[in-house]
């Protein structure tokens, strides 16, 4: 048998392919270096043991996942930053170990290395996205490709064919590199073959279309970031000065209006958190986002926190407030997946002895089970509320519900800069996955439009006060990602079971001694 890299090298390897990735991601922005990350890792766990794989995946894992949910450390403390990081890190480690076990398929079709290490990366995220308590989808491959050619394939087949073109790439870039090519004669054909594949690939992305026909309406529409006194955990102890910022900002945006200094909007749209105080049942919030509605002459989609429906219990939701009428009861989104350990507590009592943080959560928020789909009159919304943006079926289920514009209410006090980008560069990805204009209103930035074709226009600052008004186009069609919906990632993921169940007989056979 081959040998693997020599451990001196290997974990550097692991280490730095952890790095590369990192720098992939937003506020770095260098997305080249993702298939890097990826051919590094696969070259670090190549012909290794499980044990040895793992390792070195996990090595990877904390290399990336550390340094990228370091915002979670900012006004939380370290604990739940490094239990989330490791937790992370694990799954790094089970796809090194699976990359370490199909290395007898990798040695015998070295063509359909890249294959292999597409679908496995794809499968990783697959169980990442939807284990444990729903998932944390944070550090997906696709979301690092926001300005690569590679995002236009997200009209395909979604985040998955994103991952799988990256991870392709990573698979194509090692197979080229790799040291067997250079000891064999005549083994140039295959690598040129493999070069070419590589540029085909980023060629392709750059070439598929995106957008939709859409019926070719437009909206006038404002985001309001009303900002917060100041950022941290505490911002909820500032609800009123929030909700404050928030109304005034509309009611200035009026009066600028009414002087001819703005475009009235048809629409206004403020972020989550944005009334932390229950409209519905304090007189006193209500009449205040009133005043914002009638000044502004139109709907308002606020993030309130409402009570309810059970004792103890709240709900993060996206409520219409409509000039005149106030608010329209009959378009309520509820966050159908509100964050384990900060909006509700998961096995609280066992919780608890690990940490007695957890009991900031006071009260659970309650999942909703309806898409956010809302009809503006002006238009058809497909809500999502902050992290919901990362999971792939939360966002489609609205466009298939009739959603013609994609909106996410957000709330970024208590992280920084790094999370908001990294945020908005899922947002350019939903934007181009289902051919619809899309917005991020966020309380402290950054707040920002998308195009149908990922562009970003409007973005504010970080910790600002801004409104800012664009006109947007309605869509109405379906891309083929939309139509396919989660059917690429089960398909990448079958294959993934395969390619192991594949390289358990390879290697049994192997270990067979004629005679």
């Amino acid at each position: 048998m081959a040998r693997p890299l020599p451990l001196r090298l290997a974990v550097p390897a692991a280490v730095s392919a952890g790095l590369a990735l990192l720098v992939a991601f937003p506020p770095y922005g260098l997305w080249p270096l993702a298939p890097v990350g990826v051919a590094l890792l696969a070259a670090a766990v190549h012909r290794r043991r499980l044990r040895a794989g793992a390792g070195l995946g996990f090595l990877a894992g904390v290399a990336l996942f550390a340094p990228l949910l370091e915002w979670t450390n900012l006004h939380t403390g370290w604990l739940p930053w490094a239990l989330l990081s490791l937790l992370q890190a694990g799954y790094l480690a089970l796809l090194g170990a699976a990359t370490a076990w199909v290395s007898p398929l990798a040695d015998r079709w070295r063509v359909g290395w890249p294959l292999l290490t597409g679908v496995l990366w794809v499968g990783q995220e697959a169980l990442r996205d939807r284990t444990p308590f729903g998932g944390f989808p944070w550090g997906r491959l696709a979301f690092s490709q926001d300005t690569s050619p590679l995002l236009r394939l997200a009209a395909l087949g979604g985040a998955p064919l994103v991952t799988f073109a990256v991870a392709l790439a990573g698979g194509l870039l090692l197979a080229v590199a790799w040291r067997d090519w250079r000891r064999r004669a005549g083994q140039w054909r295959p690598v040129a073959g493999l070069t070419a594949g590589l540029v085909a690939l980023l060629a392709a992305g750059a070439a598929v279309p995106v957008g939709v026909r859409g019926g070719g309406d437009t909206v006038t529409v404002a985001i309001v970031q009303g900002n917060v006194p100041r950022l941290g955990l505490d911002f909820n102890a500032q609800r009123q000065a929030v909700l404050n910022n928030h109304v005034d900002a509309t009611v200035e945006l009026a009066e600028r209006v009414g002087r001819g200094e703005a475009q009235r909007p048809d629409l206004v749209v403020w972020p989550e958190n944005s009334s932390d105080i229950d409209p519905l049942r304090n007189p006193g919030a209500g009449y205040r986002i009133s005043q914002a509605a009638d000044a502004i002459g139109a709907p308002i989609l606020v993030g309130a926190v409402l009570s309810g429906p059970g004792p103890g219990q709240v709900r993060n939701a996206g409520l219409l407030w409509r000039p005149g009428s106030g608010p329209d009861l009959g378009q309520v989104y509820t966050k159908r997946h509100p964050v384990p350990f900060a909006e509700y507590v998961p096995l609280r009592a066992i919780a608890r002895k690990v940490s007695a943080e957890v009991d900031r959560v006071r009260s659970d928020f309650v999942p909703g089970d309806r898409p956010g789909v809302l009809d503006a009159g002006v238009a058809t919304l497909g809500d999502v509320i902050c992290f919901e943006v990362a999971y792939d079926g939360i966002v489609r289920d609205t466009v298939t519900g009739g959603a013609q514009l994609l909106v996410v209410q957000t709330n970024n006090a208590t992280f920084d800069v790094a999370e908001a980008r990294q945020q908005l560069a899922m947002v350019r990805l939903r934007a181009v996955e289902h051919g619809r204009a899309a917005l991020m209103a966020s309380t402290v930035g950054v707040s920002g439009f998308v195009s149908p074709d990922g562009r970003v226009d409007g973005a504010t600052g970080f910790n600002t006060a801004e409104v800012v008004v664009r006109q947007m186009r309605l869509g109405d069609g379906r891309t083929p990602a939309t139509v396919v919906g989660a059917w690429p990632e089960v398909a990448f993921a079958a294959f993934a079971v395969a390619a192991l169940l594949g390289a358990a007989v390879a290697r049994r056979r192997r270990e067979v001694v004629p005679g």
